[in-house]
């Protein structure tokens, strides 16, 4: 049976709206009526419908994370610093997985929505016209974690992934390499095609390097997607002897594409990734990576939702993060 506000008040021969004072903490309440209702509250297990506490409120003290894939170490990272913060500020998180399929995107958003959730962290790799549209009439604040959106009216955070393939580029090119490749995501998602392609075309042109439109191939982040990208660059003419792979596990099934035709990383090839989660710790040779802080990434987008729950000033909406380039065992 449930118990209710009521059968507490019954017990403990108290008014309701007594009961209510002290689960809320109301300091308005003698220290005796406090300790006898506690004790009533233990007694009978009563719990705080949460649910009317908000109709009460207009708040459930709840966010909404909508994220393509939490099986994905990447998306796991930035989860785990959204649900740090949330728990510091005492928000409960309700988790979506959308597939990166846009029309299960926009069910999700309208789900969390009737759930009366009070804010939502979005991850998206292709945010179109019809995503910015349904933000834009949220009747709660919506923020961007690792995801661009072009016109940038959306709250965002994010690292300047343009800047950092053209650092990852400029690596290579100061090895010495000028057949460099770069294995990257969708080129329909603008991350792929609008930042870390351009970084790349940036570095080459600096370098007065001619750009090989044959060294540039279309993966899709996983791990197989990795192992049938480097058997393409094999075909290639010429053989890339650098490989820039635009995520952790894409460059994984590099490394172990390569050692599987017998050649060695990072005497036959050099591999930088893009992403630097544990997976990158995790193989050997150790991967050479830009240091995305997914984990920061996630915190701070969480930590910039509560500034717009809460309606606090918030000065900048458009949030960049520092990367670096960590130098492994994959390059030398």
């Amino acid at each position: 049976m449930n118990i209710t506000i009521y059968d507490v008040a019954r017990e403990a021969n108290v008014s309701m709206a007594t009961v209510s004072r002290v689960v809320n903490g109301n300091p308005n309440v003698k220290p005796t009526t406090r300790k006898k209702v506690l004790e009533v509250i233990d007694k009978l297990g009563y719990r705080p419908n949460a649910v009317a506490r908000g109709l009460a409120s207009k708040k459930t003290t709840t966010v909404g994370v909508i994220i393509p894939d939490i099986s994905n170490t990447l998306f796991a990272e930035l989860a785990r610093g959204i649900e740090d913060i949330a728990t510091m500020y005492k928000y409960n998180i309700i988790l979506s997985n959308s597939d990166q399929n846009m029309d299960k995107e926009l069910h999700l958003l309208n789900t969390m929505l009737g759930k009366q959730v009070d804010g939502i962290v979005f991850m998206g790799g292709n945010i179109v016209e019809e995503h910015v549209a349904e933000f834009e009439k949220s009747p709660v604040p919506i923020v961007l974690a690792g995801s661009i959106e072009k016109s940038e009216t959306i709250p965002s955070v994010n690292i300047n992934y343009e800047q950092a393939a053209f650092d990852a580029t400029t690596a290579f090119i100061e090895k010495g390499h000028k057949d460099i490749a770069i294995v990257i995501g969708p080129l329909l998602e603008p991350i792929n095609q609008e930042k870390k392609l351009v970084g790349y075309k940036r570095a080459l042109e600096a370098a007065e390097i001619p750009f090989k439109e044959e060294l540039v191939i279309e993966g899709d982040y996983t791990y197989d997607s990795g192992i049938e990208s480097f058997e393409r660059l094999l075909e290639a003419d010429p053989q890339p002897t650098a490989i820039y792979a635009g995520s952790d596990e894409m460059a994984l099934g590099i490394i172990h594409g390569a050692v599987d035709k017998g050649y060695s990383v990072p005497g036959d090839f050099q591999v930088i990734s893009s992403d630097s989660t544990r997976l990158a710790l995790m193989v050997r040779p150790q991967l050479t990576s830009v240091i995305q802080p997914l984990y920061d990434i996630g915190a701070v987008a969480m930590r910039l939702l509560t500034k717009y729950m809460n309606k606090e000033e918030v000065t900048d909406h458009i949030v960049v993060l520092p990367h670096r380039i960590e130098e492994r065992d994959s390059t030398k």
